[in-house]
């Protein structure tokens, strides 16, 4: 389908754009059509009075391709500063700005008499101008406003005659740095002249004495002090030379050093003048998506700021202008099957990202024969109640403002563990306690530990590698970065049959190591390294290493590997999480395995978001379970009773028809607690995690003191304490590289840092070296010997 094209005319043509006629060409006109599309031009085209191209600044009306329904739409176009940018409006300029493309790195081509089409990475303009005549000056302005863009990029030499002038303040700093250099050169020059006077004074009183009648010692003292004053003049000379030399360099590029600092600054004003208007533009989205009711009310489920902060594939550019276009012809990571329930499969077939949505889960027919054995038929509530009483608040977050993009845009593609951050940005919990939180579903574990079936328990351990994602989908602050040596336990023995130890075993990179013994029949291990880049729009989570579960009585040793978490909107807007990505689980006994999907979120998915779908099979590859549901809700299980070779779908490819049975509830997420929007939306194990307790090593996060200060809410003393902790262990580590060196010179080895509950071991399954526990923490807390522990607080 082509592009429907407006007509070479001026405004008049628009109607003509619900024909959808292609222009391929621009004919000659006959001389009454000639007239009225000159007297179009003025809203066509560049308004009365626009610069001419090749001044600084080039305005005026062109047509631009939106999408296949609304066509060619008028839009005002704005070129400045090597940059040309559109809006829907002239009144538009002074807060929203639809769309930006950087000439520098721009290919403009020309289709026909009236086309223009500008295409920058993966962003392209189809413009069109009102006549040949004015396509002819966008193109000739658009050319050397590219020239001059790129001139500017690759020799700062030149003069810029299309920048911006800087800023007042900018400019005297400039012109005051200058005279100050100038200043320190005169000076240099006077002792040049200073030196020269008094050397040859010197000399001249020298040849006097060697003139006088002195005895003969005397003379050979003064003879001496002649040659030393010959060898300072020789000195002074070349020094004299090589000053002169440097003020010449310096008076030479001087011009050239100016106009550098001055281009930077000019580009650092225009960033900041982008981001201001990002943030209005994204203010007024907000204001107009609240206005539309009844477009939120038939919007799916997901956050809000996906419209204004997503780039989405299309023709041309993703504007707000096309919001209310929806595209189902080239849907995504569509499923690579299809399922049938057994009940009517006849009359209704669904695809599996829908279970989710369409069963209720009804936990009460686990017990159904061929579906699940009886011993796998336990509540799916928690089978104890804790004997202790925990704490179910913490201090309200307090209302800090801070200027975000302040801080961050010096930390584009900065390994985050290394960016010194304040607290602000933190929640008040440590990076080990985020890892125990994966726990707070253990009962799944409990009930896999039960089945007989390998596979049915293979369905349970996805259930629970899912669950641990349930608790991100509101947390968007930070964990601290814990400190090398740094310990957490959880000692959940009596209350659920657990004990849990993580220590931070390497601090670049950042690695801690997890251990979990539970009475009920598993043991859980792994070493997670974080690995975080700041990319300006989103920030990007990727945990490195492999997470190991194994059942006492079968022996059944699992392996899988966490996803990508992403973090939007950074820098304007809400910050909202995703997780995306695929976790492979494999049971090293059997051989059999557990695919399982996360989506990424979607505008053009009719899929419910946070969606993830998975495949349960056999050593053979044989498939007997399907599993759907979302990361941040529930998940189901359906037994697969019968797989057919399905017709093609939508890209040509055949897809499986499983018919299964009815799906039953895995898991289901535990609401949050009341007011949790307050406490940094802690599910109820988070907010007993930082809950003091006595016996604990003295390197436990609980005893972290800026952590302690921060849930307190007393932020700005947590930010002081934070740095003095970094600082203290910079000095440690300063003088562990100090001893390393001081070994290596002397020819004998150096240990290095070894973690005090954890050693290196290679897995014999995987042939991966990781660290894993050695034992003896439960022991010295028994006997509260804490002698190995350093001090790290």
């Amino acid at each position: 389908m082509g592009k429907a094209a407006a007509p070479c005319g001026g405004s008049s043509g628009i109607v003509s754009f619900l024909t959808a006629v292609p222009c391929l060409s621009c004919k000659p006109q006959p001389a009454a059509e000639r007239r009225m599309s000159d007297q179009g031009k003025g809203s066509a085209s560049t308004t009365a009075g626009a610069p001419a191209p090749g001044s600084d600044t080039y305005k005026g009306w062109l047509f631009k391709w939106t999408n296949y329904l609304k066509g060619y739409q008028r839009r005002w176009f704005v070129l400045s500063n090597g940059l040309l940018s559109y809006y829907r409006t002239q009144a538009e300029m002074a807060h929203t700005c639809r769309g930006t493309i950087n000439l520098a790195t721009a290919h403009i081509d020309t289709e026909d008499a009236c086309n223009i089409v500008l295409s920058s990475g993966g962003r392209t303009y189809h413009l069109k101008a009102g006549s040949e005549v004015e396509r002819q000056r966008w193109v000739t302005a658009l050319e050397l406003a590219k020239a001059k863009a790129i001139r500017m990029m690759h020799d700062q030499s030149d003069e810029s005659g299309d920048e911006e002038p800087t800023s007042q303040s900018d400019r005297s700093e400039i012109q005051g740095t200058l005279k100050t250099l100038a200043s320190k050169l005169d000076d240099l020059s006077t002792c040049n002249d200073l030196i020269a006077k008094h050397g040859a004074a010197l000399q001249r009183s020298l040849s006097e004495l060697e003139g006088l009648r002195v005895p003969v010692e005397g003379g050979e003292k003064i003879k001496a002090v002649n040659e030393r004053a010959t060898l300072f003049r020789i000195t002074s000379n070349a020094m004299i030379n090589a000053c002169r030399d440097f003020l010449d360099l310096a008076e030479t590029h001087s011009r050239r050093w100016q106009r550098a600092l001055q281009y930077e600054r000019e580009q650092r004003i225009h960033l900041e003048e982008t981001i201001e208007q990002l943030a209005k533009q994204h203010n007024s989205l907000e204001r107009a998506w609240r206005e539309a009711p009844t477009l939120a009310a038939n919007t799916p489920a997901a956050p809000t700021i996906d419209k204004a902060g997503n780039d989405r594939p299309q023709k041309g550019e993703a504007s707000d202008e096309d919001e209310d276009t929806e595209y189902f012809d080239a849907m995504e990571d569509s499923p690579a099957f299809i399922t049938v329930t057994a009940a009517d499969h006849t009359q209704h077939r669904r695809s599996v990202s829908n279970l989710s949505g369409a069963s209720g889960g009804h936990p009460n027919d686990w017990n159904q024969e061929d579906h699940v054995s009886p011993s796998c038929n336990d509540s799916s509530g928690k089978e104890l109640q804790p004997r202790r009483r925990r704490r179910s608040r913490i201090p309200d977050k307090p209302n800090y403002s801070l200027n975000l993009w302040s801080i961050m845009k010096n930390c584009i593609g900065k390994e985050l563990s290394k960016i010194p951050m304040p607290v602000n940005f933190n929640e008040p919990l440590s990076m080990l306690q985020r890892l125990t939180e994966d726990l707070e579903y253990h009962e799944l574990l409990d009930r896999a530990a039960k089945c007989d079936s390998s596979l049915e328990q293979m369905c349970y351990v996805a259930a629970f590698s899912v669950s641990s994602y349930s608790t991100t989908v509101h947390r968007t602050a930070k964990p601290f970065n814990p400190l090398l040596g740094e310990t957490y336990e959880l000692d959940r023995l009596e209350e659920y049959g657990y004990r849990s130890l993580c220590e931070q075993v390497s601090h670049h990179p950042p690695a801690a190591a997890h251990h979990v013994l539970s009475r009920r029949g598993w043991t859980l291990w792994q070493e997670i390294t974080i690995a975080s880049k700041f990319r300006g729009k989103y920030l990007s989570i990727m945990p490195l290493g492999a997470i190991h579960l194994q059942f006492h009585s079968s022996g059944n040793h699992y392996v899988w590997r966490k996803v990508t978490s992403t973090v939007h909107n950074i820098i304007v807007g809400k910050l909202w999480i995703d997780q995306s990505g695929d976790i492979d689980i494999v049971n090293h006994r059997t051989k059999e395995t557990c695919q399982l999907k996360f989506s990424p979120y979607s505008y053009f998915s009719r899929d419910v978001p946070r969606k993830v779908t998975g495949v349960v099979t056999d050593s053979d590859g044989q498939a007997h379970y399907i599993l759907s549901g979302t990361w941040d809700d529930k998940i189901e299980s359906a037994k697969i009773v019968q797989s057919t070779r399905g017709g093609s779908g939508s890209e040509g490819k055949q897809k499986t028809v499983y018919q299964t049975l009815s799906p039953k509830l895995l898991w289901k997420k535990y609401p949050l607690p009341e007011n949790a929007e307050n406490m940094y939306h802690f599910s109820s194990l988070a907010l007993t995690l930082n809950e003091p307790e006595e016996g604990v090593g003295p390197t436990d996060s609980r005893l972290r003191p800026d952590q302690r200060l921060m849930e307190a809410g007393r932020w700005d003393e947590a930010n002081v304490e934070k740095q003095r902790l970094e600082e203290k262990q910079r000095a440690v580590r300063r003088r562990r590289e100090a001893e390393a060196s001081d070994a290596l010179d002397e020819g004998r080895e150096y240990e290095g840092y070894q973690p005090v509950w954890f050693q290196k071991r290679k897995d014999s399954l995987t042939g991966e070296t990781s660290f894993v526990y050695k034992g003896g923490y439960w022991e010295a807390k028994e006997r509260q010997d804490w002698s190995l522990c350093p001090e790290i607080f």
